[in-house]
C-alpha cells in the first residue's frame, strides 16, 4: 500500500513538471512572436548611431516651365561643412537650446515634461507643439525617414537612447548644429551662415544666430528668402524672447536686437521666376514633405510659360520705374488661363532682389485690399437676385445706418454725383453709391457666400464686414481674384488654378498629372452663363465706359472684345485692373509693400491699368478676336436710355439695347417705379428742393424710385453735377 502511495506521489511529481513545462511554453510563445515582430520591424534595419558622423548626398529636384525650361534646381548639392562646437558662437548654440529643447542639458534621451507639454497644448489648446529632443532630432534628421508613425517615433526614441550612451551632450549639440537642414542647400551652420549672411559661421551675431535657429523647424516656411519672408522675422524674435526667458540675454540686449536690421546676401543660385518657383516649391513641400522635395530627385513640370514670364516681368518692372515720382515702389502681375487653371505668369514684384522695397515679398499671394475691382461680383449677386444691366440706382449723396457707429455715407471716385444711373453705366463707370445700393439689396452674407464659391478664401467671417466690402472693405489675393475673374471668362464654370502639371521621383515614377478638361463646362458650374456673360458684356463695353475713363483709355485693347475692372483703395494704398478674355485672366497690382499712399494716382486707368494693356495686349497679338458667347438664356430688348425701363405703346423715349436674362425683362426689380407726383421745386431754377427751404412751389413732375426706395425728379431742372466731399 505504502509502495503504491509513493508510485502516486511521483506520478503526480511528474506530471505537475509537464504541466508547469507546457504552461511556460504557452506563456513564452507569444513572448517570442513579440520578440520576433519587434526583431523584423525595429530592430532588423534600425541603422546604427556611429553613422551620424557621416550623410548621404541628396538628389536635387528640378523644376521647368511648360516648355522645359529649367526655372531652378533644388539641392544640386548637399551643401554642408562640418566644424567643432568651439567654432560656433555661443549665442547660436543658445538660441538653438532655447528654442528647441530649453532643458537639453537636464533631460535625457527623452524629455517627459516636453511630451506633457505637447499633448496638452494639443488636447486642450489645440496647437500643435512639438516634444522632441536635440538628441531625437539629430536621429530623425540623418538617420531616419520623416514619416510620421508609430513605428518610426520607437525607432526614433530606442537611437536616443543608443545615441546618449555613445556621446556626450556637447557632441551631440555639435553633430546637431553640423547636420541640421537649414534651407534649400545649406546642410550645417556653417552652410547656413554662409547661404543667409555670406561669412563665416563663427562671425554671426546674436540677431544673425537667432535667425539662423529659426529655420530647422521649417525651414521652407521661415526662410528669408522664401514666400513669406516676414515669417523669418517673427520667428526670430521668438526665438530671442525665448532667450531672454532662459536668462541667455538682458532684457537690454533683447531690446537692442529686436531693432537691429537684418542684412541678408543675395541667392547665388541662378533662379528664373522666383516668386513662383518658391510658391510651387511650398505646394510641393505641403504634398511631400520637406526631405522629398528637397533630397528626392523630383522632376516638377510647371505651367508656367517662361517666356510669357519674361514679358509680364518687364513690363511690370518699367511701369514702376515710371512711377517713382507718384511714390509707388512696387507692382505685381499674375496671367492664368481660366479654361484650364494654369498659371502662364507670376510676378511677385518689380524685383526679387530689391531688398530695400521687400521685393522677395510675393504680392500675388499677399494679402491686400481690391478697391472696386471687386464689384462685378457684387453686381452677379444682383442679377442672381432678379436685378438686371437697366435696373436704375439714383446716384446722389446718401448715407446708411451702421449701428453702434456713424452712418456710413459713400462717395464717389471722381468726387461727383450722376443722378439716375443703370447697372450697365455704374458698373462700367465704377461708380460706388449704387454699388453700395446694389450690395444693400442683395445682402453682405450672400455676396461672401457667392464670392466664396468663385474662389476667394479670404471673406471667413460676415460679420466682419459692412456694405464697404463692394468698395473693397475685405481683403483679398491675387490668386483668388484670378480664379474668381476666371469663372466669368468661363461663362460661370470654376476652374481652381493649377501651377503644377506633373511630378516624377528620381526613378521616372510619375506621382502626380494634371490633365487640363477639355472645355470650361468640365469645371464646377457656380453662377448661370447669363449671368457670366451679362457682366462679361459690360466690362467690355468701350462705349459704356467713355463717361469716366474715354474711349481710348488703357481698358481698351484695340477692337477686341475684352473685359476689364479696375479698383483703386480710397486711401490710394491699392491700385488694380483686372480683366480678361476667353483664354486669359490678367490681373495686375501696384502699390508700397509697407502700405503708405500713393500719390499722382488721379484715375483708375493710371498706375496698375498701363501694366495690364501692355500685358493683354501682348498676350492677344496676332491672335482672332474671342468674342463672349451669347446663351440661349440671353434676349435683348430696347429700354429707355435714361431709366432703364421697357418702353410701352404711349411711352416715347429715346431708347438702346440692352440684354436680359430671359423672364427678367419684364420683372418688378427690372424696373424703377415711375410715376407723377407733386414736389417742391425752386421757384427760380426749377430745381428740386426739400419741403421749407425759401422760395419753392409745389409742382407736379415725373418722379423716379429707384429699388432702395430712393427717389429722383425726372422732369426738374438738375444742376451740373458738383463735387462731393472729399473722401
Amino acid at each position: 500500500m505504502q509502495n503504491t502511495t509513493s508510485r502516486v506521489k511521483i506520478f503526480s511529481k511528474k506530471l505537475s513538471k509537464k504541466i508547469l513545462r507546457k504552461r511556460y511554453a504557452i506563456l513564452l510563445i507569444p513572448l517570442l512572436i513579440l520578440f520576433i515582430i519587434f526583431y523584423i520591424y525595429i530592430l532588423r534595419d534600425l541603422p546604427s548611431p556611429t553613422r551620424l558622423a557621416s550623410t548621404n548626398v541628396p538628389q536635387s529636384t528640378q523644376i521647368f516651365d511648360r516648355n522645359g525650361n529649367l526655372l531652378f534646381t533644388i539641392y544640386a548639392q548637399k551643401n554642408q561643412t562640418f566644424i567643432p562646437l568651439s567654432s560656433i558662437p555661443k549665442y547660436m548654440q543658445e538660441a538653438t537650446i532655447a528654442i528647441e529643447d530649453k532643458d537639453f542639458y537636464q533631460h535625457g534621451p527623452i524629455d517627459v515634461r516636453g511630451i506633457a507639454r505637447s499633448v496638452i497644448s494639443i488636447t486642450l489648446r489645440h496647437q500643435i507643439q512639438g516634444g522632441s529632443t536635440i538628441t531625437q532630432q539629430l536621429v530623425k534628421n540623418s538617420l531616419l525617414t520623416p514619416e510620421r508613425t508609430i513605428l518610426r517615433k520607437v525607432k526614433e526614441i530606442l537611437l536616443a537612447f543608443a545615441t546618449e550612451s555613445l556621446y556626450s551632450k556637447s557632441q551631440i549639440l555639435e553633430m546637431y548644429l553640423n547636420q541640421t537642414p537649414y534651407g534649400g542647400t545649406a546642410w550645417g551652420v556653417e552652410a547656413a551662415s554662409q547661404t543667409y549672411f555670406g561669412k563665416h559661421a563663427k562671425d554671426l551675431t546674436l540677431s544673425e544666430s537667432a535667425l539662423l535657429a529659426a529655420l530647422p523647424e521649417a525651414p521652407t516656411t521661415y526662410s528669408p528668402f522664401g514666400s513669406h519672408p516676414e515669417l523669418a522675422k517673427k520667428r526670430q524674435e521668438e526665438v530671442l524672447r525665448k532667450m531672454y526667458q532662459e536668462k541667455y540675454i538682458t532684457k537690454k540686449g533683447l531690446d537692442k536686437t529686436l531693432e537691429e536690421q537684418l542684412h541678408y546676401r543675395n541667392l547665388s543660385n541662378a533662379i528664373k521666376a522666383p516668386h513662383f518657383v518658391l510658391y510651387v516649391k511650398d505646394l510641393l513641400i505641403k504634398k511631400y514633405g520637406e526631405k522629398a522635395v528637397e533630397q528626392g530627385g523630383l522632376k516638377v513640370t510647371t505651367s508656367l510659360d517662361l517666356s510669357i514670364q519674361g514679358m509680364a516681368q518687364a513690363s511690370v518692372s518699367a511701369e514702376i520705374a515710371n512711377l517713382k515720382y507718384s511714390r509707388v515702389t512696387n507692382g505685381a502681375a499674375l496671367v492664368t488661363n481660366p479654361a484650364t487653371g494654369e498659371i502662364l505668369a507670376m510676378v511677385g514684384s518689380h524685383d526679387y532682389f530689391d531688398m530695400a522695397n521687400d521685393g522677395n515679398v510675393n504680392v500675388t499671394i499677399a494679402l491686400r485690399q481690391p478697391g472696386s475691382s471687386i464689384k462685378p461680383i457684387n453686381y452677379a449677386v444682383g442679377l442672381l437676385n432678379g436685378y438686371t444691366a437697366a435696373t436704375p440706382f439714383i446716384d446722389r449723396r446718401v448715407c446708411f445706418p451702421n449701428p453702434g457707429h456713424p452712418p456710413y455715407c459713400p462717395v464717389n471716385y471722381d468726387g461727383k454725383f450722376h443722378g439716375v444711373l443703370q447697372v450697365r453705366q455704374a458698373l462700367a463707370n465704377s461708380i460706388n453709391i449704387p454699388a453700395v445700393k446694389m450690395l444693400k439689396l442683395n445682402g453682405v452674407p450672400k455676396m461672401i457666400a457667392t464670392a466664396s464659391a468663385m474662389g476667394i478664401t479670404t471673406f471667413n467671417d460676415p460679420s466682419r464686414y459692412g456694405l464697404s466690402l463692394t468698395l473693397g472693405g475685405g481683403e483679398v489675393t491675387m490668386v483668388d481674384m484670378a480664379t474668381a475673374f476666371g469663372v466669368f471668362a468661363n461663362g460661370g464654370y470654376k476652374i481652381p488654378l493649377h501651377p503644377i502639371l506633373k511630378v516624377t521621383d528620381s526613378k521616372g515614377k510619375v506621382l502626380e498629372e494634371y490633365k487640363p478638361p477639355p472645355s470650361p463646362i468640365f469645371g464646377k458650374k457656380i453662377l448661370p452663363e447669363g449671368v457670366a456673360f451679362i457682366i462679361s458684356d459690360i466690362l467690355s463695353d468701350n462705349q459704356a465706359r467713355a463717361m469716366e475713363f474715354g474711349t481710348n483709355s488703357p481698358l481698351r485693347i484695340g477692337n477686341l472684345p475684352v473685359a476689364v475692372k479696375t479698383g483703386t483703395t480710397n486711401d490710394f494704398r491699392d491700385n488694380w485692373t483686372i480683366g480678361y478674355a476667353p483664354s486669359y485672366v490678367v490681373v495686375v497690382w501696384v502699390g508700397n509693400n509697407d502700405n503708405t499712399p500713393m500719390s499722382g494716382l488721379v484715375s483708375g486707368i493710371t498706375g496698375a491699368a498701363p501694366i495690364w494693356h501692355d500685358i493683354m495686349e501682348n498676350l492677344l497679338k496676332g491672335k482672332p478676336a474671342q468674342p463672349f458667347q451669347r446663351p440661349l438664356s440671353i434676349i435683348q430688348k430696347a429700354v429707355c436710355s435714361d431709366t432703364g425701363s421697357v418702353p410701352g405703346k404711349d411711352n416715347a423715349c429715346k431708347t438702346r439695347f440692352e440684354y436680359f436674362i430671359r423672364g427678367t425683362e419684364s420683372g418688378l426689380k427690372a424696373n424703377a417705379l415711375i410715376q407723377n407726383q407733386d414736389v417742391f421745386v425752386n421757384k427760380d431754377t426749377q430745381e428740386q428742393a426739400k419741403e421749407g427751404d425759401p422760395n419753392t412751389e409745389l409742382k407736379n413732375q415725373t418722379v423716379l424710385k429707384d429699388a432702395t426706395g430712393d427717389t429722383y425728379c425726372i422732369t426738374c431742372t438738375h444742376p451740373t453735377p458738383s463735387p462731393s466731399p472729399a473722401p
